[in-house]
């Protein structure tokens, strides 16, 4: 990486941070970097060349030291987590935070995933936006597994995960293990005779074979609705137990409390999806995050000790490292 040069200017290498992170990651054109910047096209593409120049882009973009970075540092040394922050103004709608959130995760994400790895993936809202911006990386002996069921009283779910895990399958050329059973069951002891048969018996073992777990979280206060709350996956007594016991969020249809535990919560018996603690022992665990709404749930997955990659929005990741 280039050196930066004697007469560094830290004002110059922040713009130049700003607008390489939107070009690079978010794919966002110059034309609507300048606006966003208040400065014209020109502006950005002397920016850009800045930033290559000066080492601040090789084939990511990298951080000096900035208000991001600060609170990349914070969040670290708190939380032991590696924080990848993506610029989005305060003005955003939720949708288009999501959005770009989205794009800049699926970048992030690739050179994680290799070769000879597994990539379980907990579907979702936030799951599927990322799901549409994967960059192609072709890998092989590779494989991608479902961690939770996704058929509901009202359909299978079988188009819905299926089409993300296929996405996740094309883009790294990688097998797709789907995982055909119920999001959550009606009654807990069918879920372990279900549990006990052969076929359901090899993706879970392939699920404790993950190298990498992505998930999104879920909340039922968050801007943009989670899909298991809008997918009619849950009753009302399911939400009047979820509020009886104090649950903030949920990891793959597992719900968790502030503090991170998740120990007596009824409707986790009938998941169909993985152990918390078997997530918490996964080597590398990618959370997606968009809005300042979802930080009850990432406090609660952060005391769980469910993550070691967060990607998330400017705005929540100050509000976090602020209060941290």
């Amino acid at each position: 990486m280039a050196s930066a040069p004697s007469d560094y200017d830290p004002d110059k290498a922040r713009d130049a941070l700003r607008a390489a992170q939107l070009y690079y990651l978010q794919d966002i054109t110059m034309e609507a970097i300048a606006q966003e910047l208040h400065t014209s096209r020109s502006s950005v593409s002397r920016l850009l060349s800045f930033a290559r120049e000066s080492g601040l882009v090789e084939i990511q973009v990298k951080s000096p030291a900035d208000r991001i970075s600060t609170a990349q540092r914070r969040l670290r040394e708190r939380f032991g987590i590696t924080a990848h922050i993506v610029p989005v103004p305060n003005s955003t709608n939720e949708v288009d935070r999501l959005e770009r959130v989205a794009v800049s995760a699926a970048r992030i994400l690739a050179p994680f995933f290799d070769s000879n790895m597994t990539l379980g993936i907990a579907w979702g809202g936030t799951m599927s936006a990322v799901s549409r911006h994967l960059p192609d990386k072709i890998t092989h002996n590779s494989t991608v597994v479902q961690l939770n069921g996704a058929a509901n009283t009202h359909t299978l779910g079988i188009v819905y995960a299926s089409e993300i895990m296929s996405r996740f399958g094309v883009a790294y050329g990688a097998t797709v293990e789907q995982f055909p059973v119920p999001a959550f069951f009606d009654d807990p002891t069918t879920k372990d005779a279900l549990w006990r048969e052969r076929a359901i018996r090899r993706v879970l073992d392939i699920q404790k074979r993950m190298d990498i777990a992505l998930f999104g979280l879920g909340s039922t206060s968050s801007a943009v609705p989670s899909h298991v709350h809008i997918g009619g996956y849950l009753d009302k007594s399911d939400y009047a137990a979820l509020a009886g016991s104090d649950v903030v969020g949920d990891v793959a249809t597992v719900f968790y409390r502030s503090d991170g535990t998740y120990d007596g919560i009824e409707v986790n018996s009938r998941s169909s999806g993985p152990g918390l603690d078997l997530v918490a022992s996964v080597p590398r665990r990618v959370c997606v995050v968009s809005g300042r709404s979802k930080l009850p749930a990432l406090r609660g997955a952060l005391a769980a000790g469910l993550v070691t990659d967060l990607i998330v929005d400017e705005a929540t990741a100050h509000l976090l490292s602020d209060t941290a």
